[in-house]
């Protein structure tokens, strides 16, 4: 048994707690054992490719939720197969027809949300606010490339060499079969939410969720099927990460891939060394900014929402917090009351304002973080200690003060409740302490001043900065692209990027009367002559 194991297994003790309050289950809530039935299990995973047998568990108590099928590197390839076999046909459905199933998909995500909130509580841990979050970003998606695709898609006119005589148009063709490897942390947004724009682009799927998450996958899979997505077009294969990973990148036309750096890169490299192409969300210790001028009583609140939603188990969530000098101790009292006051639950309920980690590597990533700055001189303002006496992995939202080298805190991402707070001077420190990281995804400014904030928001390098907002005003613009720079990925999600990326583009250009080579009796040196004359006068008429 690990430190981090034992005490989450170690009883409550007198004193031995922070001042988060427990937030009480409703009377005749639902159980785990309500809503993850025999005859539950048994529909979801119809058609999954696997010929093994694997467990599921809930963070909330650490107890086996489901036994899933598992699949082999055969079963991987079969699953290709089979969507091969029928993505010809779904490309040849018209466009609209293919975006009418994400219409019919949002429609019935809305009406049925409490079954799937219910799913990603039980697989994530996380409180149910934070659960419809990814409700609400995977509605939002498919409205947006429901309305929006026959656009993004449609074929385009280009101007050609020759004006009026060559006629070039550009279209976009699906590339094949995607294979996307999604991770546990939002089973329904960064899985379903990154396939809508794949399917209605014209592409097959074959997708590898995590396996302590894969019943959110599957029943968004049958939420699809009942839209109208045709059954073959989307596959799902179920294992470890590098038994299956691997074979996901080895037949995929396209691989999609949202974790760790490390992990990341491994993708990249098969997917480089067949030339397919490949987007990659990484990780992030992603910053936010408190300047002089912030509104403190909504930057605190904001703080909140961005440090510890989803426990802190966020790409885009905040790390790194840097105040100003001027107002630092009237921020971090404020902060510190808000963190201290929230409400820690595992309820299928709303109430609970911040739930589980996730599981033992979580914990043990949170509890090394903090246990090392604290025994090198950080102080804890709020929280700082499990809470076994909620659940297994519950952990307090953690504010950390004091930070410096070399504390891992300081540089590491901890992907959980736990935010370490620095002072600065000027905005010119700021920036320069933000940028100070080899990861770049998110960023938050907080300023009163819209033309300041927007000024310092172009010196970061992050992929999104949010002014007043932690994460969501960016990420929730779906007709806006969202990714990383540096080491925080390739590629976007979301907008025209997040769809085209899944096609190919062809140019045709038909050539009319005049060929491009020497005619009308020239010779080569007055063909190249003719064509100077032509060169100039199309700059001349401010021609492309």
């Amino acid at each position: 048994m690990t430190d981090s194991q034992a005490l989450a297994a170690a009883p409550a003790t007198p004193g031995s707690l922070g001042t988060n309050p427990v937030a009480a289950a409703p009377a005749g809530a639902r159980t785990a054992a309500d809503v993850v039935t025999p005859e539950v299990v048994a529909q979801l995973i119809r058609g999954v490719a696997g010929s093994g047998r694997t467990a599921h568990h809930t963070p909330f108590t650490g107890a086996r939720l489901a036994e899933l099928p598992e699949s082999t590197p055969e079963d991987v390839a079969h699953a290709f197969d089979r969507a091969r076999a029928v993505q010809p046909g779904w490309a040849a459905t018209p466009v609209r027809r293919r975006a009418a199933v994400l219409l019919r998909f949002h429609d019935l995500l809305l009406e049925r949300q409490a079954e799937v909130l219910d799913l990603i509580q039980l697989e994530t841990g996380k409180a149910r606010l934070h659960a419809h979050e990814e409700v609400q970003s995977v509605a939002v998606a498919a409205r947006h490339y429901g309305r929006r695709a026959p656009a993004y898609l449609r074929a385009k006119s280009h101007l050609g060499v020759m004006p009026l005589l060559t006629k070039v148009t550009e279209l976009r063709h699906p590339r094949g079969v995607i294979g996307q490897i999604a991770p546990w942390n939002y089973p329904l947004e960064v899985s379903i939410g990154d396939a809508l724009p794949a399917f209605v682009a014209g592409n097959a799927v074959v997708m590898k969720p995590d396996t302590e998450t894969a019943l959110t996958v599957l029943w968004a899979r049958d939420l699809l099927i009942e839209a109208g997505l045709p059954a073959e077009v989307f596959q799902v294969v179920i294992g470890e990460g590098p038994v299956i990973g691997p074979e996901v990148v080895l037949h995929a036309d396209y691989v999609s891939f949202t974790g760790s750096t490390r992990t990341g890169r491994e993708v990249a490299r098969g997917a480089a060394d067949r030339l397919v192409g490949v987007s990659l969300e990484l990780g992030g210790k992603n910053a936010m900014l408190v300047l002089a001028d912030a509104d403190l009583e909504k930057a605190a609140a904001g703080a909140v929402r961005s440090c510890f939603s989803s426990a802190g188990q966020l790409c885009v969530s905040i790390e790194r917090l840097y105040v100003h000098e001027s107002v630092a101790d009237a921020f971090v009292e404020r902060f510190a009351a808000r963190t201290k006051a929230m409400r820690l639950g595992g309820s299928l309920a709303y109430g609970a304002d911040m739930g589980s980690l996730a599981g033992d590597r979580q914990l043990d990533s949170v509890v090394r973080h903090v246990d090392e700055a604290v025994a090198k001189g950080a102080t804890v303002v709020a929280g700082g200690v499990a809470r076994p006496d909620i659940g297994p992995y519950f952990y307090e939202p953690t504010i950390l003060d004091g930070v410096v080298p070399p504390m891992a805190v300081r540089t590491e991402e901890t992907f959980g409740p736990v935010v370490s707070l620095y002072r600065f001077g000027d905005e010119d420190e700021a920036i320069d302490l933000a940028n100070d990281t080899p990861y770049g995804l998110n960023a938050s400014i907080w300023t009163k001043d819209a033309a300041r904030g927007h000024a310092l928001a172009t010196r970061l390098r992050t992929g999104t900065v949010n002014i007043n907002e932690g994460y969501a005003a960016a990420y929730g613009s779906v007709g806006s692209p969202m990714g990383g720079m540096k080491d925080s990925g390739l590629g976007r999600r979301h907008g025209s990027e997040g769809i085209l990326k899944y096609t190919e583009s062809q140019t045709v250009a038909r050539q009319r009367l005049v060929q491009m080579a020497p005619g009308f009796g020239m010779d080569d040196e007055r063909h190249a002559a003719f064509m100077n004359r032509g060169l100039r006068a199309m700059k001349a008429l401010r021609l492309r």
